[in-house]
């Protein structure tokens, strides 16, 4: 089959690999009909988080189920699948308190599983998938094709976006500031909005993002960074700041600007992956009893509150896939987002 490789920074390689099998009774093998590139995916591209060895690259993907295991019951040959970021088996103690992305016998797609066998990266055109009934959610019946990208959300940042939201304690009545403009940026607008927030402001530079900010749900879109993206911020709510502000970048600068536009006792729910510099400031914190709340989003969690919003056409957050490449064609995809040329890529087989 293909897959796509990491081979080291800036060298991302379309090649054929073994087809996935059925490895242990629990495990599922899944014939992705949809993936993409997500922003996390940039830091190994970029060099920041270095790559050891070369190995399969890609944690979000949907797709059609092709064979089980015989102690696999929740999912069956033949139904459309979505699979979360990462492999959890549902039942350990983190799972049960909702906290899959911690499972204690999870693993990391395009990496080894906890007995050592290789499991597939997302960015290919099958997938063994571990510990399957407790990763994978079946919808109901195959859905139509102009759906899938709005259910390849829910494998990360519509999740993602949505675990920001809910860790700021957005709801009816509140104010919101999102910092990032990116998917999961723009799944966050999204979210909140679908959480009832009486305004939200969107930190964003880039007009086709602004656009697409605003369709999801933005008021006010704030292109200034740092002390003057502060003070326009403040300056929209009483001279305080909004009640919640969503971090969905994950470097020093943007957790800056989260913290300091959200008004003191606010909330701030970051979900950005750390680039490497990003620590908190426990005095600004304290002096303005700033609440901080968030991390790698459960997102497993999530998809059975989020998915009927998408099939009944409420929320769009496939919206956010602006560049469709074939799979053999993953490495401009890259190239196209680390230029920021594309949003975020959506790769088909």
């Amino acid at each position: 089959m293909r897959a796509t490789l990491i081979h080291g920074p800036r060298d991302i390689r379309s090649a054929e690999v073994a087809d996935p099998k059925v490895e242990r009774p629990t495990d599922a093998v899944v014939r992705v009909t949809a993936s993409c590139i997500c922003g996390s995916d940039l830091w190994p591209y970029r060099g920041v988080q270095p790559t050891k060895q070369t190995h399969p690259i890609g944690h979000e993907f949907v797709g059609i189920v092709e064979e089980v295991g015989p102690e696999v019951t929740s999912v069956r040959p033949g139904q459309f699948v979505i699979a979360p970021f990462v492999v959890s088996d549902g039942t350990c103690v983190n799972c049960r308190n909702g906290v899959q992305t911690s499972c204690l016998h999870g693993a990391a797609w395009g990496a080894d599983d906890k007995e050592g066998l290789p499991v597939s990266g997302g960015q290919s055109a099958r997938v063994r998938v571990p510990w399957a009934d407790g990763t994978l959610v079946a919808t109901d019946e195959v859905p139509a094709d102009e759906l899938v990208p709005s259910l390849l959300t829910l494998s990360d940042v519509m999740g993602t976006g949505h675990h920001a939201a809910v860790s700021a304690g957005v709801g009816p009545g509140k104010t919101v500031a999102v910092v990032g403009d990116g998917a999961v940026g723009l799944c966050a607008v999204l979210a909140a909005k679908r959480l009832g927030a009486e305004r939200i402001v969107l930190f964003s530079r880039h007009e086709s993002r602004q656009a697409l900010g605003r369709e999801f749900g933005a008021d006010t879109i704030i292109a200034e960074r740092g002390d003057e993206g502060v003070e326009a911020v403040h300056a929209l709510f009483d001279g305080v700041g909004p009640d919640c502000v969503l971090e969905c970048v994950g470097t020093k600068e943007s957790m800056d600007q989260a913290l300091r536009s959200v008004r003191p006792g606010g909330h701030v729910g970051y979900v950005g992956v750390p680039s490497g510099g990003a620590e908190l400031p426990i005095r600004l914190m304290f002096g303005g009893n700033v609440n901080v709340a968030g991390g790698v989003a459960p997102v497993r969690s999530y998809i059975p509150d989020l998915l009927p919003d998408i099939l009944s056409g409420a929320i769009n957050p496939g919206r956010v896939f602006d560049l469709t490449l074939p799979l053999a064609e993953a490495a401009d995809g890259y190239s196209a987002m680390d230029e920021r040329r594309a949003i975020k890529v959506l790769l088909q087989p």
